[in-house]
């Protein structure tokens, strides 16, 4: 079996499931896919301004100066 065939089969199983749900359990499972859709958005966007930055605070903290304080 492979990959798209699982994926496939996963995707199955879970459109049935959810099929059985009733209407406020559907509206609760969407709420709860919404919820992970932002999370994840978030995380990318915490990620990309971690990223971005990087270069500025290691010019800032990547001194002479500060150096004592990296021994500590």
């Amino acid at each position: 079996m492979n990959t798209n065939t699982i994926t496939t089969h996963q995707e199955q199983s879970l459109l049935n499931k959810i099929r059985s749900l009733s209407p406020e359990k559907k509206t609760e499972l969407e709420d709860f896919v919404n919820f992970l859709h932002y999370k994840s958005e978030d995380h990318k966007i915490a990620s990309a301004a971690i990223k971005m930055s990087e270069k500025l605070f290691g010019e800032v903290w990547d001194n002479p100066e500060d150096a004592e304080y990296d021994r500590l």
